[in-house]
């Protein structure tokens, strides 16, 4: 038990040397990007504030743009993953600061695990995946050649790839095994599917126009095909990031202080001494030692399995002892 508990404060420095490691690269990383989404975000302002109405009257699709820019779904995502970034700025600030296991750090990192995992993941998945794969099927459908005029190309990459780069890096750097709440996340997940169902259904039926131009090539069948696959590949986004999460960090980790009582509730072989050589005159005086206690103990010296009990002067001595026992003095 005591080597036990050498080995455990032997890994203690080794774990808190890997802990302080990551957490300096955690916060290099949070801080880095949330930067990024700050300056995207404003670059994205600028883009969105300059639209004039010359080009709109050129261009009739950059009036779309410059109207619907809050409602499309990049940018709801990238408000995610900015929440998600700030809240992990300032739980890794907490940490620095040795206030990690105040209750509203807690609460921060309560947070930012939910929105991680009900949000910033699943979607951030789903944006990359969905607008890639249109958008070398044919740009038109999901982002006109128009768009080239207002947009730089690091802005499109910054919102729809570099997006893809957070989630892989952040799974690489914090475990996230479980759910924190299951059912908490779920809820999400599932109001930000349908609300944003009901906003781009409601600008069709109310303004006449889709707010993506893959739905206008569709058949209303295909088009509730289309809509049952975005709503599933959220669940399916949100449900495999757990395993892939334990296939990189491995399974649970035991708490320490349930190692230490574990290794304590043991039972402990007891070590036996090494026995001692004797030398040969030390081995016959036990075995004559031996002799007579087992003697005085037993009555039947017939079936009694002594030392040396097959020897010549072994049995002289036996019969001798029983005629000074068996005598008067």
């Amino acid at each position: 038990m005591t080597e036990t508990k050498i080995t455990l404060h032997k890994e203690v420095p080794k774990k808190k040397a890997i802990k302080l490691w990551r957490l300096y690269l955690r916060s290099g990383f949070h801080s880095l990007f949330l930067l990024v989404c700050w300056v995207v975000s404003f670059k994205g302002f600028l883009i969105w504030y300059h639209i004039t109405e010359e080009q709109i009257q050129e261009e009739p699709i950059l009036g779309d743009c410059k109207r619907f820019t809050p409602l499309y779904f990049t940018n709801w995502n990238y408000s995610f993953q900015t929440v998600f970034l700030f809240l992990s700025l300032t739980y890794d600030i907490c940490e620095w600061l040795s206030l990690h296991e105040v209750p509203r750090a807690k609460k921060i990192a309560y947070w930012r695990d939910i929105v991680f995992t009900s949000l910033v993941l699943p979607y951030t998945l789903f944006v990359s995946l969905m607008f890639w794969s249109v958008y070398w099927i044919d740009r038109e459908l999901v982002f006109p050649k128009v768009y080239d005029s207002i947009v730089p190309w690091w802005f499109n990459h910054c919102v729809h790839t570099n997006i893809s780069i957070v989630v892989l890096i952040e799974t690489l750097l914090q475990a996230r095994r479980k759910p924190v709440n299951l059912k908490l996340e779920l809820i999400l997940t599932t109001f930000v599917n349908v609300g944003y169902a009901v906003v781009y259904y409601s600008i069709f039926f109310f303004a006449n126009r889709w707010l993506y131009n893959v739905f206008g090539i569709m058949t209303w069948w295909q088009v509730c095909m289309y809509q049952l696959l975005i709503w599933a590949s959220s669940y399916v986004f949100y449900y495999m990031q757990f395993p892939i999460n334990r296939l990189i960090h491995g399974s649970e980790p035991e708490p320490e202080k349930t190692v230490i009582e574990r290794v304590e509730k043991e039972p402990q072989l007891e070590k036996v001494p090494e026995p001692v050589e004797e030398t040969v005159f030390e081995k016959k005086g036990n075995g004559i030692a031996k002799n007579f206690e087992i003697a005085a103990m037993q009555n039947n010296l017939d079936t009694m399995d002594a030392p040396f009990s097959s020897d010549n002067w072994s049995l002289k001595y036996r019969s001798l002892r029983e005629k000074f026992e068996n005598s008067r003095l």
